[in-house]
C-alpha cells in the first residue's frame, strides 16, 4: 500500500502528482495499488489552496509499504509535531520505503532519516534547510535523490519524476515510460538533472522572446540561425541580435546552444538512444560538436555522463 502523509496547509500537487503516477502505472502493471492519505487527525485536511481532502488516522497505516511525505506551507508546524515525526521514524524503522516531495524533506530530517545522507528540497529553501540540518548532504540543484533507500525530491513537479523513478524500481522502465507518456510529460527527467531550466533563465521579465525560445526548444533539429530567429519575430537580423543580447544577456547562438545542451543531456541520461541520434535530434548534427559543448559545460563527454547516470541508478529489487 502507498501512503501519502499530509497536514494542514500541505501543497495539493505534492500529493496529487505522485498519486496520479501510481494510479496510471497500476493500469500498465496490471495491478492497481491501494493508495491512502494519512494525517494526525482523521478526516478532512485543508491544503494551502483551501481545498480539503480526506485523510485516515496514523494508527491505520500498518499496511503501508511506501510513504510519500508532501511538502507545503504547513511543513514547519508539521515538522514540530512530535506525533507526526515519530510516525515517519516508526515507519522507516520497520522497513517502509520513505520519500518526500519538496519541503517534505524537513519532516524526514526531523525524523533523523537524512543524517549523513544526500538529499534535496525546493531550491528556495536551501539556505534555511542547510542551517537547520548541517549533517545532511544537501544537493540543492538536483531534481531528486536516493540515498540508503530514502528518497527526496525538489518542488512539486519533481515529485512526479520521483514517483516515476519509484515505479521503475517496482515495475521496470517500460511501465515508467508508458506512465510518463500517458501523463503527456515532455520528457521523463532523471534525478541528476538540475532544478534550474535554461529556458527559464533565458526568459526576460518583459517576456519579449518567451514564445520564440519555447518554439526554438521544440525545433532544435532545425538550423536555428540568427536569420531564422529574427524572421520568426519579424525583425531584421541586426536589430534582433542587439535586442536579444540586451534582453537575455547572451547572444542568440549561445542561447540556442544552452537549450540544445539541456535537451541533449536529458536524452543521454534517461534514454538508450545512440549518441549520434541524440546529436541529430537536438540539432548539434555532428556528435563531435556535441561532445565539445558538453566538455565546455560539464567537463565530461556525453558518454561519461551516460555511464555516471547508469551507475547512479538504483538497482531493481529482487522479489
Amino acid at each position: 500500500m502507498i501512503g501519502v502523509l499530509i497536514y494542514p496547509d500541505f501543497q495539493l500537487l505534492d500529493a496529487a502528482g505522485p498519486i496520479s503516477v501510481f494510479e496510471i502505472a497500476g493500469r500498465f502493471a496490471g495491478k492497481a495499488p491501494a493508495i491512502r492519505m494519512y494525517a494526525v487527525e482523521a478526516g478532512p485536511v485543508r491544503s494551502s489552496s483551501g481545498i480539503e481532502t480526506f485523510a485516515y488516522g496514523l494508527r491505520s497505516a500498518k499496511p503501508v509499504t511506501t510513504l510519500i511525505v508532501a511538502g507545503g506551507e504547513g511543513v514547519t508546524a508539521a515538522a514540530s509535531c512530535k506525533t507526526t515525526v515519530a510516525f515517519v521514524r516508526r515507519l522507516a524503522s520497520r522497513g517502509v520505503r520513505i520519500a518526500s516531495v519538496c519541503s517534505g524533506a524537513y519532516l524526514l530530517a526531523e525524523a533523523g532519516l537524512l543524517e549523513g545522507r544526500r538529499a534535496t528540497t525546493h531550491w528556495c529553501r536551501t539556505q534555511d534547510f542547510m542551517a537547520r540540518y548541517p549533517d545532511v548532504k544537501l544537493e540543492p540543484d538536483k531534481i531528486f535523490t536516493c540515498d540508503g533507500g530514502v528518497w527526496t525530491s525538489a518542488g512539486i513537479t519533481a515529485g512526479i519524476d520521483l514517483a516515476l523513478a519509484l515505479v521503475a524500481e517496482d515495475h521496470g522502465d517500460a511501465v515508467a515510460q508508458n506512465t510518463a507518456r500517458q501523463l503527456v510529460l515532455y520528457h521523463r527527467r532523471s534525478g541528476r538533472q538540475t532544478q534550474f531550466s535554461p529556458l527559464l533563465e533565458l526568459k526576460a521579465p518583459n517576456g519579449r522572446f518567451d514564445a520564440l525560445l519555447s518554439w526554438a526548444r521544440e525545433h532544435l533539429d532545425q538550423a536555428l540561425t540568427v536569420e531564422v530567429l529574427a524572421e520568426r519575430v519579424g525583425m531584421s537580423s541586426r536589430h534582433f541580435a542587439r535586442t536579444f543580447i540586451a534582453e537575455t544577456g547572451m547572444t542568440p547562438s549561445k542561447a540556442i546552444e544552452k537549450l540544445r545542451i539541456e535537451v541533449a543531456r536529458a536524452w543521454i541520461e534517461s534514454s538508450s538512444e545512440m549518441i549520434e541520434r541524440v546529436a541529430q535530434i537536438t540539432g548539434f548534427g555532428d556528435p563531435e560538436r556535441m561532445r565539445r559543448a558538453f566538455i565546455r559545460k560539464f567537463g565530461q563527454a556525453p558518454q561519461a555522463l551516460r555511464r555516471a547516470a547508469r551507475d547512479a541508478k538504483v538497482p531493481l529489487p529482487t522479489r
